[in-house]
């Protein structure tokens, strides 16, 4: 419901929606909320706020933003921690970590072992994903 409202610009509806699946422990409304913290649609923008729910998200096992965190920790010139959360989000199945990780090793950041095993947990991710009824569900979605 809350991404729908997103979608048809009802953000304050989206935030209260993201705000009370994320009291529940939804991983995935903690990412909005970070969202909502980081782009400021109905709210003020706030770094704390988006860095608390991203963190609530990662613990919640969402990849998306263990990629966000990655990016953050890039910006902030820790390279090191930035690595650590992009290989954990690729062997999630998130795919701008592969890329992610393909630039820092070729910039000697990852070792070819490191970089290797992320991929290959990255394939095993992406094929434990695979079904009839998903390929049929993005093929409905790839529709509207």
């Amino acid at each position: 419901m809350g991404l729908r409202r997103y979608k048809e610009g009802g953000y304050d509806d989206a935030f209260q929606y993201a705000k009370k699946a994320a009291s529940l422990g939804d991983a995935g409304a903690h990412f909005s909320l970070a969202l909502f913290y980081l782009e400021g649609p109905c709210v003020e923008k706030d770094g704390k706020k988006e860095l608390h729910h991203l963190e609530q998200a990662v613990i919640g096992g969402h990849p998306r933003a263990r990629y966000n965190l990655g990016r953050i920790e890039e910006k902030n010139g820790r390279m090191g921690r930035a690595v650590k959360h992009w290989i954990i989000a690729a062997k999630l199945g998130h795919d701008y970590s592969v890329d992610a990780l393909k630039d820092s090793y070729e910039d000697g950041l990852v070792s070819k072992e490191d970089f290797a095993a992320a991929l290959r947990a990255h394939q095993a991710a992406a094929e434990a994903t695979k079904s009839p009824q998903r390929e049929a569900a993005e093929e409905e979605a790839r529709k509207e």
